[in-house]
């Protein structure tokens, strides 16, 4: 399967609230899951919905990172 074919189901069943993780960094990283959308910058039509969703995302998945070190005694 290729990148652009995952993305179409994320784009049809939940566009506003895609997120986009990066799996296997030593930081937490996570991105919204669509382009700039300049063709609507400034109307007013723009969503922040998957912007707050990645942040969400990204805090879940740092909390959950820092539970499996505290489980394991590793270092932070």
């Amino acid at each position: 399967m290729f990148h652009d074919q995952g993305h179409i189901a994320v784009k049809v069943l939940g566009f506003e609230t895609g997120v986009n993780a990066t799996i296997g960094l030593p930081i937490v990283r996570t991105s919204v899951d669509h382009g700039t959308a300049f063709d609507i910058a400034g109307t007013g039509k723009a969503s922040a919905d998957s912007l707050v969703e990645a942040v969400t995302v990204g805090a879940s998945m740092a909390a959950a990172r820092l539970a499996a070190r505290a489980a394991s005694g590793a270092a932070s």
